[in-house]
């Protein structure tokens, strides 16, 4: 196995730079979800290091090795693809046998490497078939085991859930999550989804247009986002933002209201709360008039405006309340839930 490094890594189309030095280490066996809204460049960057898309400028290395220059099957890697990318005239045994005898590896070697995937994904049963008699999550579980029988340095995911349904896409990520901790493998997952992300990776990396906002751990970008954009996409609901006036550690909203918080600062920022840190508190000091109720079950979204001002808030409050639309509800958030960001650079005050 190996780790990966990216180093001042950049790409441009033309005059058009689509990746700004991107910066990243990935350790041996780690399992990284490259996360960001469409077109932040997830994909331009996982096909750079798979070596599908040339690099502008900086290096990628796969373990000690520089491989800017090596064709994508001298990288010692693997690629699962959102459309599964099988042979359709081929069985689910030819399929994930196919690379191996491109490798001219002993027939003997291959049977067993693709029984031993095949046992691993419970597709044992489906190896004579042909990829049209399966349903979505067992070709993906086909894609998957053609990459296992490589036996690569890293496995890269390229959205692979995409074409599943909701239901069939959490069964499919808890099983790539068991799978890759029992391979060890280094792994690098890009998603458009932040609830995927937030559950499969050991770190995500937040892109924005071609940026990296943040890198870390899921609980580091929930509890300290380093920036309005990353505390908007990690979280769901997403988190309610306040433009407020701050001077030390009193903040005062637009409606007026005053609250303290623990950072210190000065001037125009916007105070993030999320949806589930707020609760019913007569002393609060947030007030919304209830437009809208989604009961989801587990939980009920409170969505409304906030007294005195046109700002949107949620609130997510555990269970099916009683609580009614046009009812003036006051909220009240613990001072270590609050977030503060600077308004005119949208970075994260404090710590």
């Amino acid at each position: 196995m190996a780790g990966i490094k990216l180093d001042t890594l950049t790409k441009s189309y033309g005059d058009t730079e689509v990746l700004h030095h991107i910066d990243a280490a990935i350790n041996d066996g780690e399992f990284v979800v490259i996360v960001g809204p469409s077109g932040c460049g997830k994909s331009t960057l996982l096909r750079m290091v798979a070596g599908l898309e040339s690099v502008t400028s900086g290096d990628v290395y796969i373990g000690d090795k520089r491989v800017n220059d090596l064709e994508p099957a001298d990288r010692d890697i693997a690629m699962v693809f959102q459309n599964y990318a099988l042979y359709p005239h081929m069985s689910v045994r030819q399929n994930m046998a196919y690379g191996l005898k491109i490798r001219k590896l002993p027939k003997d070697e291959i049977d067993r490497r693709v029984r031993e995937a095949a046992d691993i994904l419970e597709i044992g049963q489906y190896l004579d078939r042909k990829p049209r008699q399966l349903s979505g999550g067992q070709r993906q579980r086909v894609a998957m085991g053609r990459a296992i029988v490589r036996d690569p340095q890293v496995f890269l995911f390229d959205e692979p859930l995409s074409n599943l349904d909701a239901k069939l896409r959490v069964q499919m990520r808890l099983e790539i999550r068991k799978l890759q901790k029992r391979l060890g493998v280094t792994s690098i997952f890009v998603t458009h989804d932040q609830v995927e992300a937030m559950t499969l990776g050991d770190r995500l990396m937040v892109l924005n247009a071609g940026y990296v906002e943040q890198f870390g751990t899921p609980i580091e970008l929930y509890e300290r986002p380093a920036s309005v954009f990353v505390a908007g996409f990690i979280g769901s609901p997403a988190m309610n933002f306040i433009p407020c006036n701050a001077s030390g550690t009193s903040l005062t909203m637009p409606n007026g209201i005053g609250l303290d918080t623990r950072q210190t600062a000065t001037g125009k920022v916007f105070l993030g709360v999320r949806p589930e840190h707020l609760t019913p508190d007569a002393t609060g000091h947030f007030k919304m008039t209830i437009e809208m109720l989604e009961h989801l079950g587990g939980v009920t979204l409170l969505h409304g405006i906030l007294d005195g001002t046109d700002i949107q808030i949620v609130a997510s409050l555990e269970g099916i309340t009683q609580h009614q639309i046009g009812e003036v509800l006051t909220l009240s958030a613990p001072t270590e839930k609050l977030h503060l960001f600077d308004e005119a650079t949208e970075k994260r005050i404090g710590d």
